[in-house]
């Protein structure tokens, strides 16, 4: 076992917050690696390892921008055109996370459980490396330009989320969550 003590686990998952907003110092390559080697390490049921990751590069990043900014253009006007071309074009590293599809319907969901706990380890993993992660699920993530843009068979793979990574430029406030309030004990 490793060692770190159950209270020094708990204060890194209570510690960590969704960062929405990212300075622009690059995130090392070799520390997406090590993430990437701890999100594969979530539990899947039926050993299907339905996770797939898709790393974008300078170019793959800085066409979902324009593709993203588009479709704010097109829904929101300029403004907020420009406002979010500005915001994800500061965002260091990005990565795409998709699921595998399947015929069986319990399959897909406990596959869709098994991308959720990856994704996780990946977040706790750069969490601990003082880098921050937003989790994504917006439009983008299911448009078929993007999709198209970015290689992923819609027929084969859904998006579980767009996981947008990098240093945090301001702290999110502490959040106090207690599991009393969603808690039922059972006899």
């Amino acid at each position: 076992m490793p060692d770190l003590s159950p209270d020094d686990t708990l204060a890194l998952i209570r510690s960590r917050r969704t960062i929405h907003l990212f300075d622009e110092r690059p995130v090392d390559s070799d520390l997406i690696d090590a993430a990437l080697e701890a999100a594969v390490q979530a539990p899947n049921h039926r050993r299907t390892r339905p996770w797939r990751f898709y790393v974008l590069g300078p170019e793959s990043r800085v066409a979902l921008v324009a593709r993203n900014t588009e479709m704010v253009r097109s829904g929101k006007g300029e403004e907020a055109a420009a406002n979010k071309q500005a915001a994800w074009s500061r965002i260091p590293a990005m990565i795409v996370v998709t699921s595998l599809r399947s015929d069986d319907a319990m399959r897909e969901r406990e596959d869709y459980g098994a991308v959720s706990a990856a994704i996780q380890n990946l977040s706790l993993y750069l969490h601990s490396a003082g880098v921050g992660v937003k989790w994504s699920t917006g439009g983008i993530t299911r448009d078929g330009q993007a999709l198209d843009l970015l290689g992923i068979d819609p027929a084969r793979e859904y998006v579980a989320g767009l996981l947008m990574i990098g240093y945090a430029a301001t702290s999110p406030a502490d959040e106090v969550r207690s599991a009393d309030a969603v808690t039922r004990r059972l006899p």
